[in-house]
């Protein structure tokens, strides 16, 4: 029997009637293969009868943020391939058969949205400027495979889904993504898009300082975790280097009187400078817990099959077509 290739769409949602139909017909329209499901994410309007109504199956995720929703939907849904868009209309939802397209020609692990703006007002200048500053922090730390961190278009394989361990609660879930693909080094794609204003009547739920900076708080911690010895080389050296500045009269008075007429200080010098030593060596000890927890994240993601266009065949097509393989493989095997 021939399985063709599945194909989901994710549309978070809070409180968008006025867009999230057009949003599904689009979808619909431009993968009529694809099932849609909407998430509504604690709307107070009439959100879900809407998507209903256009042909999607809504679920409901009653804890507020995308980084829930996107939690829940990973584990929820399972498809070849897995389409992230917001419900709000400000993304083509048209270009979803070439992202769809190009993940299984890669084949990729995941295909970004990448933004072109057309409509004034589109993207704000707080917001844009944030994201350049954002982008280019990720790209320092963890590699420069990205041109729109946090884009909300996205594609991904059924093996990204399903190794993403997705933590976020709120707008940081996009930051997350980009740095689970940078991390493992999972083959990524960009397609540029059309970013346009929001349709009279919806509402932008992002707050450009407070989701900034719990979007730059991500990114740090995310660097302390995925990249201990590099945050704490540098905590190290800038107390190695208080220390040298505290201790450096010190040792020269004793060279120049063979006495320590400062002792406090020379303890106090010597105290950070084996503190420096310590936290170096925390950062070491941890940089291997780290590498082994890749180790096993990299596992769970080599354990699906790579996104592939042409049809499979299950057992139950051996002897008329060609050689059987498993449609699905787990941990557990076929």
């Amino acid at each position: 029997m021939v399985v063709e290739p599945t194909i989901a769409c994710v549309v978070p949602c809070h409180n968008e009637e006025a867009a999230v139909a057009k949003v599904v017909r689009d979808l619909r329209a431009a993968l009529p293969e694809a099932v849609v499901y909407v998430y509504d994410n604690a709307s107070t309007d009439r959100t879900a009868e809407v998507a209903r109504a256009a042909g999607a199956i809504v679920r409901q995720e009653p804890r507020k943020g995308k980084g829930n929703v996107i939690r829940r939907a990973f584990a929820d849904v399972d498809a070849d391939a897995v389409i992230i868009i917001d419900g709000d209309d400000t993304y083509d939802a048209s270009r979803a058969r070439d992202m769809v397209d190009l993940l299984f020609e890669g084949p990729y692990d995941q295909v970004v949205g990448a933004r072109r703006v057309t409509d004034d007002g589109a993207y704000r200048t707080g917001h844009a400027v944030g994201n350049k500053l954002l982008t280019g922090a990720v790209r320092s730390l963890f590699g420069n495979d990205v041109t729109d961190m946090l884009s909300g278009y996205r594609v991904f394989s059924r093996r990204f889904v399903k190794s993403f361990p997705a933590l976020a609660r709120e707008f940081e879930t996009e930051t997350e993504m980009t740095i689970h693909a940078l991390h493992l080094r999972l083959p990524t794609a960009e397609v540029v898009v059309d970013y346009r204003v929001r349709p009279a009547g919806g509402e932008s739920k992002l707050r450009t300082y407070r989701d900034g900076w719990r979007i730059l708080r991500v990114i740090l911690d995310l660097a302390r975790r995925e990249r201990p010895s590099l945050v704490h080389t540098v905590i190290a050296g800038i107390l190695a280097l208080i220390s040298v500045i505290l201790g450096a009269p010190v040792i020269a008075d004793f060279v120049r009187t063979g006495t320590v007429p400062r002792v406090p200080t020379a303890i106090l010098a010597a105290a950070i400078m084996t503190i420096a030593a310590l936290v170096l060596l925390v950062g070491y000890i941890l940089e291997s817990l780290t590498h082994m927890r890749q180790e096993q994240t990299r596992l769970v993601h080599l354990s699906y099959p790579a996104p592939v266009r042409t049809p499979r065949y299950t057992t139950h097509g051996a002897g008329t077509g060609p050689v059987p393989v498993p449609v699905r493989k787990t941990m557990d095997g076929p």
